[in-house]
Parts: C-alpha cells; sequence; structure tokens
C-alpha cells in the first residue's frame, strides 16, 4: 500500500498529458510573456492586503525594528523561490508545488501540498477580503455629498462590519478591563468598536447577528466575475502595477515629511520577540510570489525569465516595504498601528485627509485585483486535481459558454465567504501563512530529493551549487555558542522550561472578582508609600506602566494561585512543541548536510521556512493539523480509489 500512496509522475508523463490538454491549461496557450510581464505579475500579486492592511499589524508589534523581519523574510522567499524556478525549469507546466511534489515525493505528498495550497489561496482571500472591507468603510465614511444631505459620511453600523469572533472576544476583553478598573474611554479604539458591534447587534434568541457584509459581498461580486469568466490580461496586470506602485510612491514621498524620529525611538521596543510576533503578518506580505509558477505554460523562456522575474518582484517589494515600514512608524507612534488600514490611517492622523482618501480608493482596487487573482488560482489547483482523478470530475468541469471551471468556481465562492463571516484577520493570516510555509519546505525539500538522481530530465535553470557541509554545521556551532553564552538565561530558561509569568493583560482579565480586589488593593498600598490615592485603580495600566523588575516583584508578593501568575508546566511546553520540533529537524538537516553533500541555498530555504513555521504558535499548528487530517480523510475515502495512476497500476 505504501508503494501505491507514493507512486509518482513522470516529468514526460506530466509534459504529454499537458500537451494533451490534460494540465490546468488548454493546449493553445500562447507563450507571450516574457521577464517585465512576469515581474509586473509578482508584484501585483504580492502587493496587496500585505502593504496595505497586515503591515501595520506587524509594526505595532515590533516597532520600527519590523524591518528586520522584512529582510529576514524576503530571504526566506528568495530561497525558496530558487527552488519553485529549478521545478519550473523541469517542469514547465501549470499546478505549482502540486505538480512538482507529485514528480519528487509521490501522490499522498502531492494531495497534502494540493490540501494546503487550498489553505493559501482559499484563506488568503478571506484576509484580503477582510481588509478590503476595512478600507471600503473607511473610505464610505470620507464621503461627502451635500446635494444629498451626505456631509460627515455614510457609516455603516459596527456590527455589520465587522466578524463574529472579533466582535464576541472584544466584547469579553472590553468587560474584564471595565471590571479592572478601566474607564471605556480609555479602551483602544479597536477593543470599543467590537464591544460596540456585540452589545448593538441584532438578537436572534441569545445568538447576536454579527457579520462582515462588505467582505462577503465583495467575494459574491469576485466570485461572480470569476465565474464569467473574466480575466486580467497581461496589459492590465501591468497598468493595475502601475497604479499601485504610483500609490506607494505618493505615500512615500509625502509621509517623509511628516516623519519624526522621535518615533523611531524605541527602534525596537518590545525586543526580538516583538519582532518575531509578525511573522504571519509579514510573511502573509510575500505571499505570491509563487504565483508566477503557475504561469511557465505562458512563458517565452520559462527556464531563464522565472528565476529572474521571482527575484526582482521579492527585491522591489522588500524595499518598498521596508520604505513604507519607516514611514509608518516615524508618522505616527508604533503602538497606534495595529488597524487594518495603517497607509490611510496614518494620513488621517496627521490630518491630511485628501491623501487618506486616495490610498483608501487605491487600496480597494489594488485588493480587489489581488482578490480576483487568487480566487482564479484556486479553481485551476482544484481543476488539476481532478483530472488526476484525486477531486470528483465535477471540479475539472469547464462551463460551456464562459469556458471556466464553473462548478469549482462556485464551491471556492462559499468556502471563502462563509468562514469570513466569523474569522478574525489575525486567524486567518496566520493559517494561510502556515499553509503556505508548508508548501515551500516540501518545494525545498523537493529539490533536494532529486539532486542525484540521474534519471531526472533537467531544465535550463539549476539552482547554484555550494555544498551545505561546509557551512550548515558550522552556522548552528554558531548559533549554540551565542544562545548559551550572550543569552544563558533565556536558553536555560527554555530547555528546563522555566515557568513565566503572564503578561499584565493576561494576568489582569483572567482574575475573578475577589482576585481582583486583592490586586487593587495591593496597587493602592503601593501608591500609599508615594503619597497618591486611587479608590479603584486602573489595575492593567498600572502594571503595564511599571518596569520589567517591579512587575516581576509585584507578581511574586501578589496572593493569586500561581496558576494565574504563571505559565507553567505542559501549558508552557506545549507552545515550546514547534521550536522542538524545528531543533530537532536542525539535527537531521545537518547529518544530511554531511552525509549527502545537500545543495546550501534551498537547504537554507528549508531551515528559514521551518524557522517561521515555528514561530506561528501551536495554536496554528493544531489548526493546520486538523486541516490535513480532513484532507486525508478526503484523499483516502474518493482519491485513493479514483486516482488516474491507480488505474495504470
Amino acid at each position: 500500500m505504501l508503494e501505491k500512496l507514493l507512486r509518482k509522475k513522470s516529468i514526460s508523463k506530466i509534459m504529454a498529458d499537458a500537451e494533451k490538454g490534460y494540465g490546468d491549461h488548454e493546449p493553445s496557450l500562447s507563450k507571450t510573456l516574457g521577464v517585465r510581464d512576469l515581474t509586473a505579475f509578482g508584484i501585483a500579486a504580492i502587493i496587496g492586503a500585505g502593504i496595505f492592511s497586515t503591515i501595520g499589524k506587524a509594526s505595532a508589534d515590533g516597532g520600527p525594528a519590523v524591518i528586520f523581519l522584512f529582510i529576514f523574510t524576503a530571504l526566506a522567499c528568495s530561497f525558496a523561490a530558487f527552488a519553485y524556478a529549478e521545478f519550473a525549469s523541469m517542469v514547465p507546466v501549470s499546478g505549482s508545488a502540486y505538480t512538482y511534489s507529485y514528480v519528487a515525493f509521490g501522490e499522498l505528498v502531492a494531495w497534502i501540498i494540493g490540501w494546503s495550497l487550498i489553505m493559501e489561496y482559499a484563506i488568503g482571500n478571506i484576509t484580503v477580503a477582510i481588509s478590503w472591507s476595512d478600507y471600503f468603510t473607511g473610505l464610505l465614511t470620507s464621503i461627502r455629498i451635500p446635494a444629498l444631505n451626505i456631509s460627515n459620511g455614510i457609516h455603516l453600523p459596527d456590527w455589520m462590519t465587522m466578524d463574529y469572533l472579533s466582535a464576541f472576544n472584544g466584547h469579553k476583553h472590553a468587560e474584564a478591563l471595565l471590571n479592572a478598573g478601566k474607564s471605556f474611554s480609555n479602551l483602544d479604539d479597536a477593543t470599543r468598536m467590537a464591544n460596540n458591534a456585540w452589545i448593538t447587534a441584532p438578537k436572534i434568541g441569545n445568538f447576536h447577528l454579527v457579520a462582515d457584509l462588505p467582505a462577503l459581498f465583495i467575494i459574491i461580486f469576485i466570485t461572480w466575475l470569476v465565474y464569467r469568466g473574466m480575466k486580467e490580461s497581461r496589459n492590465a496586470s501591468n497598468a493595475m502595477v502601475i497604479v499601485k506602485l504610483a500609490v506607494i510612491l505618493l505615500v512615500l514621498s509625502v509621509g517623509i515629511f511628516y516623519v519624526d524620529t522621535e518615533n523611531w525611538n524605541p527602534f525596537a521596543p518590545n525586543g526580538v520577540s516583538g519582532v518575531l510576533k509578525g511573522v504571519s503578518a509579514v510573511f502573509f506580505a510575500y505571499i505570491g510570489f509563487d504565483a508566477i509558477s503557475t504561469t511557465a505554460e505562458e512563458c517565452k523562456n520559462p527556464q531563464r525569465d522565472l528565476p529572474r522575474a521571482m527575484m526582482w518582484a521579492i527585491i522591489i517589494c522588500t524595499v518598498l516595504y521596508v520604505a513604507i515600514a519607516l514611514v509608518l512608524t516615524g508618522m505616527v507612534n508604533y503602538s497606534l498601528l495595529a488597524v487594518g488600514d495603517p497607509l490611510a490611517f496614518v494620513f488621517d492622523q496627521v490630518n491630511l485627509k485628501a491623501i487618506s482618501g486616495i490610498i483608501a480608493v487605491s487600496a480597494v482596487f489594488a485588493m480587489a485585483s489581488v482578490l480576483l487573482v487568487f480566487q482564479m488560482g484556486q479553481p485551476r489547483i482544484w481543476m488539476s486535481m481532478s483530472r488526476d482523478g484525486l477531486l470528483p470530475k465535477s471540479f475539472s468541469k469547464i462551463h460551456p459558454k464562459y469556458k471556466t471551471p464553473s462548478f469549482a468556481t462556485i464551491v471556492v465562492g462559499f468556502v471563502v465567504a462563509v468562514p469570513s463571516l466569523f474569522m478574525n484577520l489575525t486567524i486567518v493570516t496566520d493559517l494561510c501563512s502556515i499553509g503556505t510555509l508548508f508548501a515551500f519546505v516540501l518545494v525545498c525539500t523537493g529539490v533536494l530529493v532529486l539532486q542525484d538522481k540521474p534519471d531526472i530530465k533537467r531544465g535550463k535553470f539549476k539552482i547554484p551549487y555550494a555544498n551545505a557541509k561546509y557551512i550548515i554545521p558550522v552556522f548552528f556551532a554558531a548559533i549554540l555558542v551565542v544562545a548559551f553564552t550572550k543569552y544563558k538565561t533565556e536558553s536555560n530558561n527554555f530547555l528546563y522550561n522555566t515557568d513565566k509569568v503572564y503578561n499584565p493583560t493576561s494576568f489582569v482579565t483572567s482574575l475573578d472578582a475577589l482576585e481582583l480586589k486583592s490586586v487593587q488593593n495591593q496597587i493602592i498600598e503601593r501608591q500609599s508609600r508615594i503619597n497618591i490615592i486611587e479608590r479603584n485603580p486602573d489595575a492593567e495600566a498600572f502594571l503595564n506602566n511599571i518596569d520589567a523588575k517591579a512587575y516581576q516583584k509585584f507578581i511574586d508578593e501578589s496572593t493569586v494561585s500561581p496558576q494565574k501568575k504563571y505559565n507553567s508546566g505542559w501549558s508552557l511546553f506545549m507552545h515550546k512543541i514547534p521550536m522542538w520540533i524545528f531543533l530537532i529537524l536542525c539535527v537531521v538537516i545537518c547529518y544530511y548536510s554531511i552525509v549527502k553533500n545537500l545543495s546550501l541555498i534551498p537547504v537554507l530555504g528549508l531551515l528559514s521556512c521551518l524557522y517561521m513555521m515555528c514561530e506561528l504558535g501551536i495554536s496554528n499548528w493544531i489548526g493546520f493539523g486538523i486541516w490535513l487530517l480532513i484532507g486525508l480523510v478526503v484523499y483516502f475515502m474518493y482519491g485513493y480509489k479514483h486516482s488516474k495512476l491507480n488505474a495504470i497500476s
């Protein structure tokens, strides 16, 4: 059975099928794309929700130092891009990582990759739709039409512009902070809005009708366009890139005059952990460059142009991301940037309403175009899997009039639309990122698996070879030395699973009424020593404003139960499981680098993508694991039996 699970498609078979029209495209596709067109396509796919939305959350977590995370992520994506390019050179047909895995690992792994790509494209589109909604609702509030008696904008109810989870969690968070002595006016804007959405939402029994209706609307509209066969042509793609770049250059050229360098101090306010907290948001900003590989059949010279286009797209977007991050964190304090529309927000803060409006309008169209590209990509992956027999034939059904995968497009519409009503931006960004990183890991591993296979027909492009055994072991040794010298305390805490104190907000919001009163009395006692009298102190604000040593001492002296003060035992260790997996795999990779003389670039791509997966947290690993288990159930119930390779064997 294992042999059947790992049955592979040969490159010659894939190429023959593509010529007959069994691949993702019809055989009449014309090879019209050059390196400029491919680079523009990559920029069009990359510059979307990442630069218009998720960059704000990453900057709020890491401060100005988030630029280092952008640079690190760009390097990781560059290593993965080389691996994609080598596969595209060997197998110049569409299907991307799914097709490549069928060649390198076999059917089961190809299925897992295809299932993961659903997470990249479909869940990624949920993120784009939510971000689009933020900009669209912001745009509505800026509309002024005196003739129609609209003088203060159009304001949709909060419950109509927010997902269910954000409203529910925001309401609970607000209640906990209010009970802890914080006034409603001192709650942050996002918490106030979420609380208001929950309170004012219509109810059916005890169920609150909270739904992001603008996000639902744009998904339905884009799905309808894709169903009707609307395609973004090469010229339209190039024009859209020009519009996006023009807006970004406008932001940079105007925003630089409003930069206050005091906002860059401290440069890394939350340290390395704060910077790394933005991994999913920053990596999400680069998702899209791999979409270039799906155009391999339409390239004039894929072996030469695909690698160049991927590199140029990543380099250009990295420069833009770093510049935008510096301007955003320079115009306003980093802590204010955790909003859905950071570019428009910062200009609103400096009273440049006209610029804010231009950005909002541009973002609405820019993100809609990204939504269109990926909403078209997902049905193609399903269509490719269906033609291999791994999904029902309905998924490869072509509409007789519109010439589109009609059934697959409708299903994708439902898959994206329904979760957008109740999932928040952070959840979908993390899930999308971990699914994509997993695909990158397998593509990099696939190149290493095939590097010494003499029966594999090579393309014109091959990753420059450098023997990893001379670099990777030395690199790991240097990391260990630094970890147990400069960061000895942190390393020992990790190894010995030392108890970790909860942060002030988590601590305060976990307390019941009696415990909270005890903490407030403790605060009153401390304040009385310096002649401050406050009967109902804001516990969360007080604890957030004292330094780390004072906070640790306060927690140690508190009479609250240790379980609420310290994260310890299994509840602490479980969050370290991804990092332990990474460390074990590092040892394995180091061993094979020495024994098998592995190529350095794909090894670096494998390690950097694995590391970013580990930074996404155990909850995302669990969610991704559940998603993969569902996929395996579907495969064994249908794909295994109906695979076309099963008929051959």
